[in-house]
């Protein structure tokens, strides 16, 4: 939703097609509108990642345009740390064999981050209780952007159960969040090595009411 806040408010700020002084250039373009519904429509999980980490050039822009996301009061309560050095994603991800044998049996599995080569950490700030609110708001950019970059994305809770136990601390010490941040959610990052179908929405969830 806050991807579409976002993207939406470029169309508004676009000048009106009757005011655009070439018509011809204009009706060639694909409406903004359409662009924006459509890359939200189009975005996948994806769960499987070509090995090579994101550009961070690329990178920088996803989180642009996550630090760009609506969040109450302008407070922007939170921090992320983005991860792409194997040593970290392999070294945690030992630690959670150890922990979790039967995830690592299955032949495919090389990270307990769906196997992405970049990983972003959000943390909150539990004193303000927005704060969930606007990294969920954040990570929608996130993922979004992503996606309308040729990226692939994952939100993730699994990994950061583990990363809060005491046998991963001195990896989320390394994250160096600050004081009082607690650490949320994850979201895997990758070029996409699959290209999985739409699963159903339950449209009936939504109503007006008048």
């Amino acid at each position: 939703m806050t991807g579409i806040f976002c993207l939406l408010a470029a169309v508004g700020c676009s000048a009106p097609s009757g005011q655009n002084n070439n018509a011809t250039t204009a009706d060639s373009q694909p409406n903004k509108a359409d662009v924006v519904i459509e890359n939200i429509m189009t975005r996948r999980s994806i769960r499987q990642y070509k090995p090579q980490p994101v550009n961070r050039d690329t990178m920088q822009i996803i989180l642009e345009c996550g630090i760009n996301a609506p969040n109450g009061m302008n407070k922007q309560s939170w921090e992320v740390r983005v991860v792409d050095n194997p040593e970290f994603i392999n070294g945690v991800t030992e630690l959670y064999k150890k922990a979790n044998p039967k995830a690592a049996s299955d032949p495919a599995f090389k990270n307990m981050f769906r196997n992405a080569p970049t990983v972003a950490f959000i943390a909150h700030d539990p004193s303000y209780g927005c704060s969930q609110i606007d990294c969920g708001l954040l990570g929608a950019n996130m993922v979004l952007s992503a996606h309308a970059l040729g990226i692939g994305s994952c939100c993730l809770g699994g990994p950061v159960a583990f990363m809060l136990q005491p046998e991963a601390a001195p990896y989320l010490e390394k994250l160096g969040f600050s004081d009082g941040y607690r650490l949320l959610y994850c979201i895997a990052f990758g070029y996409p090595d699959e290209s999985p179908a739409a699963k159903p929405r339950d449209a009936g969830k939504v109503k007006f009411v008048d």
